[in-house]
């Protein structure tokens, strides 16, 4: 599922989707402003992270559509190019400290909407 958004409060969150239209421990991949944002629903389901979709190492947008997982308590998402896992809180690459992704601050409305910040 990709998602064009259309939908900016005077807060500068952007409604992507309802929660239930993302699958537990899988990505989707949203225009927030100019940038391509993966966005996972982890856990239990009512975890959100947002991360850049742009992989830093395999120079390609796919972080969407990597593997979603949890590594030492860390919820992370693997490169489905080289396998890299990013952590979603922080960003950082766990196999190479000096690469990272821009991480953005999501919410979940008591109308059941994630938005994404755009910063």
């Amino acid at each position: 599922m990709n998602a064009v958004v259309e939908k900016i409060n005077s807060e500068d969150w952007i409604e992507i989707c309802a929660l239930d239209d993302l699958i537990i421990n899988d990505g989707v991949c949203a225009l927030v402003g100019d940038d391509q944002v993966a966005i996972f629903r982890t856990g239990r389901g009512d975890e959100v992270y947002a991360i850049s979709n742009f992989d830093p190492i395999g120079k390609a947008s796919v972080l969407s559509r990597g593997i979603v997982g949890d590594l030492n308590g860390r919820p992370v998402v693997a490169s489905p190019l080289y396998k890299q896992h990013f952590d979603l809180e922080t960003g950082a690459c766990l196999e190479d400290e000096s690469e990272t992704v821009k991480t953005y601050e999501t919410r979940i409305t008591k109308s059941g909407m994630i938005e994404v910040k755009n910063s």
